[in-house]
């Protein structure tokens, strides 16, 4: 790699503790015009990568071809407004998920959670929603799900479909996106979820959120049952009549 575009890029990243024995590095912010229904709205795109402590930012980007990137999906953040500063800001940990997302299934309603979320940060004039890319399935991997899904068509719910693949219920960790909000913003956000348990969570880790904005919609006779589930099994928060338990 040329040194010129070395030194350019030195410059857009950024080396984060992670922990003892790893950084993360993280990079950007890349202007990212996204369509959001009959607007287009410009984010600032950041992504990340854990690397060794004793990497440098020099080290990562000369060794780039032989880490064989694209065989496995990293992590990114888009930020709208003036994240930093603001007093008031919304973010979102969406878990990514490849059917919903990509596919517009209707077994979930995480599709809609991605965009509605979007739409809520830029509407609210702050925000930042973290796109995390190994919780698919709630941690358990994309072939894994699929495996779950065929359970599911069988009968079982998708916390049991999860357990009888022995995995617990939910394997999601939040210590690289948390560090990463910690770099961008000290201030409080709220978070936009419907389980008070991921607020509680994230608050443990030392994230200074106060509350948590529910995100319900998109409920369908596909996805009943998943959403119920979710409110029985996993404390999310029943805000509509199709999803109360019985």
């Amino acid at each position: 790699m040329q040194k010129e575009v070395i030194n350019l890029l030195q410059n857009k990243m950024e080396l984060i503790q992670l922990n003892d024995s790893n950084n993360l590095c993280l990079v950007g912010p890349v202007r990212l015009p996204v369509q959001l229904d009959d607007k287009v709205i410009t984010f600032q795109w950041y992504t990340w990568l854990p690397v060794e402590k004793n990497q440098t930012k020099k080290d990562l980007l000369e060794m780039l071809p032989a880490l064989k990137l694209a065989d496995y999906q990293q992590s990114s953040v888009l930020v709208y407004g003036d994240f930093k500063e603001a007093d008031d800001a919304l973010i979102r940990m969406h878990s990514i998920c490849h059917t919903g997302d990509i596919f517009g299934s209707k077994r979930c309603d995480c599709g809609f959670q991605l965009r509605e979320a979007m739409k809520m940060i830029v509407e609210n004039g702050s925000g930042a929603l973290f796109y995390i890319a190994n919780h698919e399935g709630r941690g358990i991997g994309l072939f894994s799900k699929s495996l779950a899904y065929l359970l599911q068509q069988e009968g079982l719910d998708t916390v049991e479909a999860n357990n009888a693949l022995d995995f617990p219920d939910d394997l999601r960790s939040y210590e690289e996106p948390i560090k990463v909000l910690q770099f961008l913003r000290e201030k409080q956000v709220k978070l936009i979820t419907n389980n008070p348990k991921k607020l509680e969570a994230l608050q443990a880790l030392g994230v200074t959120a106060k509350e948590n904005v529910p995100i319900w919609g998109d409920i369908s006779e596909y996805n009943e049952n998943y959403l119920k589930t979710k409110v029985q099994k996993s404390g999310h928060i029943p805000v509509n009549e199709k999803i109360v338990i019985i």
